[in-house]
């Protein structure tokens, strides 16, 4: 059983770190508790393990006396000189008081207690190594599911990616490797406990801090970021050194820097736009590929509005107003995007041109190219990049939404064929 003991005290110190000096503390301490249950109420009663063969002994200070009254206290001096021959009156003699099959009965104490010491050692160490990582980036395995959360093997700790933290998008697997950032160390009731996310947007800046050398150095700063996690990222640099091109720098050659960041992040996309202190200019940046016409700036509310043409639009709002949303995120500013003002007359006519143009794509027809035209959809290019499930929402479209993209489709290609006409064979 002792020997036992001692094997589960150098496991322990193998796999968590824990020295076997304090883990054999503990196990002392935790005999002590045994052997006042075994010997009694013994005086200054200290307990023993032998790290080399896990023998356990018990030992109480006893006051050499020539009557004794308590044993548990005493010892008569003939007794004493057979242990230290030099002993006098009103000495103290270390005694081994070590009961019989004590030993069998002190491991299991001692394996309790140091189960108990072992968790505390643990969360004392999780603390103290990660106390001083939050901000870091880390890489481990998938252990486990708990409910919607998941707890990720980070090697000798156990780490939680709670499901808020999680990117909507990704489905992990049990076995998966991931990287994650250290958001929080909390201490809980149950000990410390490790806060991974992938959802939040340091996650981002950490993987350009990483992967980007100037950014790592100080040269070009990150100066805002807006993230959606899962779909779209935009962040916004500046470049220290005038030389520096800081989109550029974050782009990489042939986009490597970058790309490396959105295979990480699932595909994620990312917009990198150049910094600048003129909100006007800067929410220009931001709405690209949109061109605004016009700003009207309202310092007092944090507030602008954004005039675009009747066609830029739908790229400046972006699918289900992301970009807009991004923008506002990224600025700090309320954005308000409107089409630029058009007389009443031209208006018309342009809606009518635009019906008819569409409806002249075969396979839509006036009502649906009206109903079209009236949701933002001026033309066969527009409807080309919308989803079926978005056109469906359209009351008017409804279940002819997949019949008009393909219709869409099929103009698109008999178009390209009409400008770039096969040879004529010999």
């Amino acid at each position: 059983m002792n020997n036992e003991l001692l094997a589960v005290i150098e496991y322990w110190e193998r796999e968590k770190g824990i020295s076997k000096d304090v883990l054999l503390a503990a196990v002392q301490d935790a005999l002590v508790s045994a052997a006042k249950k075994a010997v009694g109420p013994a005086r200054e009663l200290r307990c023993t393990i032998d790290p080399e063969n896990g023998d356990i002994q018990a030992w109480a200070k006893l006051v050499v006396t020539d009557k004794v009254i308590s044993k548990h206290d005493q010892i008569s001096l003939a007794d004493a000189k057979r242990i230290k021959p030099d002993a006098q009156l009103g000495d103290e003699i270390e005694v081994e008081v070590t009961p019989a099959n004590f030993g069998r009965i002190a491991s299991q104490y001692a394996k309790q207690a140091l189960m108990q010491h072992l968790r505390k050692a643990e969360k004392a160490l999780i603390f103290a190594e990660f106390k001083d990582r939050t901000g870091d980036i880390v890489s481990g395995v998938v252990r486990r599911f708990e409910r919607s959360d998941v707890v990720i093997d980070l090697g000798r700790y156990e780490a939680l990616l709670p499901s808020r933290e999680r990117v909507p998008t990704e489905e992990y697997q049990i076995g998966e490797r991931l990287r994650c950032y250290v958001k929080a160390v909390e201490n809980t009731p149950h000990g410390p406990e490790i806060i991974l996310s992938r959802a939040d947007p340091q996650f981002v800046i950490k993987l350009f801090h990483l992967e980007v050398s100037e950014i790592a150095d100080g040269t070009i700063e990150i100066k805002a970021i807006a993230r959606e996690p899962g779909f779209r990222t935009k962040i916004a640099v500046w470049s220290r050194n005038d030389k520096v091109d800081p989109v550029g720098a974050c782009v990489g050659l042939r986009g490597q820097r970058v790309k490396n960041i959105v295979r990480e992040l699932n595909n994620e996309k990312v917009d990198i736009i150049k910094w600048d202190s003129n909100i006007k200019t800067l929410i220009a940046n931001a709405l690209a590929p949109a061109k605004p016409k016009a700003f009207e700036i309202d310092e007092a509310n944090k507030r602008v509005r954004v005039l675009v043409s009747q066609d830029q639009l739908s790229v400046a709002i972006g699918k289900r107003g992301q970009n807009a949303r991004l923008t506002a995120k990224l600025t700090g500013w309320e954005v308000d995007i409107e089409p630029e003002a058009v007389t009443a007359m031209g208006f018309e006519e342009k809606v009518a041109q635009a019906v008819k143009a569409v409806a002249s794509i075969p396979g839509i027809t006036e009502a649906q190219a009206d109903a079209l035209v009236h949701h933002g959809f001026l033309g066969l290019e527009d409807i080309l990049q919308v989803e079926v499930a978005d056109l469906a929402e359209i009351p008017e479209i409804g279940d002819a939404a997949a019949s008009i993209i393909e219709s869409a489709r099929a103009e698109a290609q008999r178009r390209t064929l009409n400008i770039n006409p096969l040879p004529a064979q010999q």
